[in-house]
């Protein structure tokens, strides 16, 4: 098995690392209009506005699309193959593209309730996300 993948923690993507190494979940949200986004960039979609700070959200959502990855594109991936990846739609009404595990092709459905847990990779904690209770 390959040694997984470890992200770069870029200046600008410090303060998401670093709320992950707490246990917490972060998205930007635009200190104009409010509204919450991720992936992180640096203008608003809404307003265009290039003023935003980062904050925490619950972590709980649904699975909002799904496939099924078949092909191996990095061998650390190659026993996992194949893997479910996924957009959760969170409550708070961002969407992150993202690994659900402990989900199987009979229990992954649209909608399916999940909630966010971190993995450690190295020095880096990763969110992750898995199937919850309802």
């Amino acid at each position: 098995m390959a040694d997984p993948i470890i992200p770069v923690v870029t200046p600008e993507l410090e303060p998401f690392f670093a709320a992950a190494r707490e246990g917490r979940l972060v998205v930007q949200r635009c200190l104009s209009c409010g509204q919450l986004r991720f992936p992180a960039r640096n203008l608003c979609s809404d307003c265009l506005s290039t003023d935003s700070e980062w904050t925490s959200v619950c972590g709980r959502g649904a699975v909002y699309s799904f496939f099924w990855m078949h092909q191996v594109y990095h061998p650390a991936f190659a026993d996992e193959v194949p893997y479910p990846v996924v957009v959760v739609e969170l409550e708070e009404g961002p969407r992150m593209t993202t690994n659900l595990q402990g989900c199987t092709r009979d229990t992954l459905h649209v909608g399916l309730p999940v909630e966010v847990f971190f993995e450690q990779r190295g020095d880096v904690r990763l969110p992750q996300f898995r199937p919850r209770a309802v």
